[in-house]
């Protein structure tokens, strides 16, 4: 693995591979005020995110996680895409990116601009009905769950990933979990928890994509989910080199190209400038 020292390395990488398959994860949203799950030697920062089928098969697991993102869901509700999501979003407006895959839920890259994006885990503010498929704004859920659980509206807790607050509350057992309007069915973020396969839709069309790409560029992740190590797996299965951006140990260091441990903002703001400045050589 070789290690950037300036933008020009990150540079002289894309002019050589103009047609990019990206993919981001949680750093990429740390300057919109969304914590990361993972410290940057790449180990939990605090307790796993629940369980599906805890979700599932738990009355007490649904009052613990609704309670909590009552609290957490405005912070992301709230957040503004910063410098990278920006300078991702110029760098398919200047057609160097084939395709962008996020690991990320809170939709930043398409408020940013984005167009040709795949949410790999889902979209947070999003909620379906797992009885009859409805679906619905999550902002829509936050409103009926301030209705139903005044007592918690104006409960304080550390912010979380993904619209998730370290809400440790007492009497949770008293706490009502909302319900689909149209069947009464059970609701769930319409995300991919731990323990949750990604729908197949999703895989083979990113693998595609990168397989139609010139490289990878990998920005703000630790890769220690297997959904986005396994497509720099692939990767390398298909001869295509990868460049990271991300502070900190990854699960692929061995497997990159070239590495920057710069913040994703400040090294792809770099970048587009650069890329703009010079004209084309393809």
């Amino acid at each position: 693995m070789a290690q950037l020292t300036s933008v020009i390395d990150l540079y002289d990488f894309v002019r050589q591979h103009p047609r990019l398959f990206v993919l981001t994860g949680a750093g990429v949203s740390v300057d919109s005020g969304i914590p990361g799950y993972r410290d940057d030697n790449g180990d939990w920062k605090r307790s796993a995110p629940v369980m599906l089928q805890d979700f599932l098969r738990s009355e007490a697991t649904r009052q613990r996680y609704w309670a909590r993102s009552m609290i957490g869901w405005p912070v992301v509700a709230r957040a503004q895409p910063n410098a990278a999501h920006v300078a991702l979003a110029s760098l398919e407006a200047m057609q160097q990116t084939h395709l962008l895959v996020t690991q990320n839920v809170d939709g930043l890259h398409q408020r940013a601009g984005s167009t040709e994006v795949i949410e790999l885990h889902g979209n947070i503010g999003r909620v379906i009905c797992l009885q009859c498929g409805a679906t619905e704004a999550r902002e829509t859920v936050q409103v009926l769950l301030r209705e139903q659980n005044p007592e918690f509206a104006q409960a304080v807790a550390q912010t979380a990933p993904d619209g998730d607050a370290d809400l440790e509350h007492g009497a949770l057992d008293g706490f009502s979990v909302p319900e689909c309007g149209h069947c009464g069915g059970m609701l769930k973020p319409d995300v991919v928890f731990f323990g949750e396969g990604i729908p197949r839709t999703r895989v083979d069309a990113a693998r595609i994509a990168l397989e139609e790409a010139d490289a990878m560029l990998v920005v703000g992740s630790s890769l220690m989910v297997y959904s986005g190590y396994r497509l720099c797996e692939h990767a390398q299965a298909l001869g295509k080199p990868i460049a990271a951006i991300n502070r900190g140990r990854t699960r692929a260091d061995q497997l990159f190209a070239l590495k920057i441990e710069h913040g994703c903002g400040e090294a792809l703001t770099d970048l587009v400038e650069t890329l703009a400045g010079i004209p084309s050589l393809v």
